[in-house]
């Protein structure tokens, strides 16, 4: 079973490209373990030798844990469902069904299947541990937790279990809770590895990197091939400065990783990690495991098109259908090469674009020899399916093969001497850029500084990336500034907050999440941008405003440079997980500098 949640997918934001690593989360337990099918196998030979169909079902339920054994798992559910077929309430064959379904990502299907066993076999406890595992891993926290609590209600002391609970309470931003659910478990059990693992898993999720460091190294010590603990010892020692020594421990881990999302979880974090050191070539190759069907949220492009070779289709003349993979930052990021992508093609291809509808127009405008339409994102069975209405029809666009946009950068991005140094690459309105340059000069004198300070997701991991309002004091008060709130979602207790301080933010009349040519216009009506590496940031750089970004120590976006190759005009402040109040400072003294300049 997959060790690890996936990321939330949410509009605006980057759950792979933009997003921290995931972490191997250390949920105990698999399954389709020998164990567990020895224990299945058990309760099959006690049901044999019954009535004609009971034997029947008893052969085939025999077959398909036998099938599970050599991971057949598409055998296995087919002969779960032929079970199922003469008796629907047979509670063993949902259950082997579930754990067919589980293995073969279909984790929709496989929570269903689990929930119908657990109905039928209610006094089976060890499927309650199953089903909170998937139900983890999928996000639904309450459910995992209900379901943890209900088995350490019969089995009390459950080292799996005690850590599986540790990792949900973990994973709904509940430290110290997992912290004391450790501490007490790792006081009975001081020898276990998985428990100082997951104790790691809750310091590096909070940004405490040096001590999330000493809890991997104790598992490490405990069990030196324990490769869950070696890759999230990788994703430590990045951030704390020692990346050759991350990239040793990614090699190290890979071959111990359980096959399927785990192996793409570990080569997605050594692409990063490669891309941080600016190896791009190795780091661009690794990145394709983004569109792995073993990565919870990659993207499946539903299109009737080939897939673009590069090696053997030229680009010269070719009709190219460009898909956005993830969220608004990437396609902020990964289209800047869109521009070199046309002038390849030449005026016998053509280039279409599909990207998120809310930037149709903005890269229309910028590429008018393109046909750009939107992109629709359906979430099915636990899977990302990417739809581009705009193609299907009779006066749909010709195409001759598709490409995920970022797919482009290795193409026209193998080396950091590649990118263009540039103020931008995308055209705001005119219009509404005047627009709003007359509506901030009407605010009065001072520095017009447009602030970002948060993502829309602060669940799990995402949190350690984004500081609390509160921090931003030293900014927000900085003489000869006005401020203005670029923040998109519900700030209103941030803004309150602030102005009982007798610190005035102007919010403009506009949908920040939504009005995004509002947005880039507006930012370029503003002096200077500020904010971390989130959407607005990113929409204020690729139209050329000037954009200060507050950056994490593993933001892999500097290619193993000072600055950010993909905006390179663009003014950065780095900071530690632990260092917020350290580079807000930082930003302060230099904003206090352009304003009296």
């Amino acid at each position: 079973m997959s060790n690890s949640a996936p990321a939330s997918s949410t509009e605006g934001q980057a759950p792979i490209a933009h997003g921290p690593f995931a972490v191997a989360q250390g949920m105990a337990g698999d399954a389709a373990s020998t164990d567990a099918l020895n224990r299945l196998s058990r309760k099959l030979a006690g049901r044999a030798g019954s009535a004609k169909a009971q034997r029947r079902m008893v052969e085939l339920l025999k077959s398909a844990v036998a099938a599970v054994r050599v991971q057949d798992y598409g055998r296995g559910a087919e002969r779960c469902l032929e079970v199922l077929q003469i008796d629907e309430k047979s509670g063993l064959a949902w259950h082997v069904l579930a754990i067919c379904q589980e293995k073969s990502g279909h984790l929709a299907q496989a929570l269903s299947a689990y929930e119908a066993a657990l109905t039928l076999m209610p006094e089976e406890n060890n499927i309650a541990h199953d089903l909170s595992r998937l139900a983890q891993r999928l996000g639904q926290l309450e459910i995992a937790e209900k379901l943890l609590r209900k088995f350490l209600a019969v089995e009390p002391g459950h080292v799996d279990a005690t850590n599986n609970l540790a990792c949900v309470l973990r994973d709904a931003n509940r430290y110290a809770e997992a912290v004391d659910v450790l501490r007490d478990m790792i006081q009975v059990e001081p020898e276990s590895a998985l428990l100082w693992n997951t104790l790691g898993t809750v310091q590096s999720d909070q940004g405490d990197m040096a001590t999330a460091l000493t809890f991997f190294e104790e598992a490490l010590r405990l069990e030196p091939d324990f490769s869950k603990a070696r890759y999230n010892r990788a994703n430590v020692r990045q951030p704390l400065g020692d990346l050759e020594g991350a990239l040793a421990d990614i090699e190290a881990a890979l071959p111990g990783a359980e096959p399927g999302y785990e192996t793409a979880m570990m080569t997605m974090a050594r692409a990063l990690l490669r891309l941080g050191a600016g190896d791009l070539e190795g780091g661009w190759a690794d990145y394709e495991v983004r569109l792995s069907p073993d990565m919870p949220e990659a993207m499946h492009a539903v299109v009737d098109r080939p897939r673009w070779d590069p090696a053997g289709q030229p680009l010269k003349g070719l009709k190219l259908l460009v898909i956005g993979e993830q969220g608004i930052a990437d396609e902020m990021v990964f289209g800047s090469t869109l521009g070199d992508l046309i002038e390849a093609v030449g005026p016998d291809g053509q280039v279409i674009i599909a990207v998120e509808a809310r930037l149709v127009d903005l890269f229309q405008r910028t590429f008018p020899k393109a046909i750009v339409g939107g992109h629709k994102a359906v979430k099915m069975e636990g899977r990302l399916y990417r739809y581009i209405p705009f193609m299907e029809g009779e006066d749909a666009p010709e195409a001759d093969a598709w490409v995920p946009m970022a797919s482009l950068m290795p193409v026209f991005r193998p080396t950091v001497a590649a990118f263009p140094d540039r103020a931008g690459y995308l055209t705001a309105d005119p219009a509404r850029v005047a627009h709003w340059k007359a509506e901030v000069e009407a605010l009065g004198p001072g520095l017009k500084v447009g602030l970002h300070w948060k993502s829309l997701v602060l669940t799990g991991v995402r949190a350690r990336y984004f500081s609390s309002f509160e921090r931003w004091k030293p900014v927000l008060t900085t003489p000869g500034c006005v401020m203005v709130n670029l923040q998109c979602g519900d700030v209103s207790e941030d803004l309150a907050a602030a102005e009982a301080a007798g610190i005035r933010l102007w919010t403009p009349p506009i949908d920040l999440k939504n009005d995004l040519e509002d947005l880039a216009a507006l930012s370029l009506a503003m002096d200077v941008v500020i904010g971390p590496g989130i959407a607005g940031t990113n929409i204020a750089a690729a139209v050329g405003a000037e954009t200060w970004l507050i950056y994490a120590p593993d933001d892999w976006h500097l290619l193993g440079t000072d600055h950010y190759p993909f905006y390179p005009r663009m003014r950065t402040f780095a900071r530690a997980f632990d260092g917020w109040d350290a580079a807000i400072t930082d930003v302060a003294a230099a904003l206090a500098e352009r304003a009296s300049g």
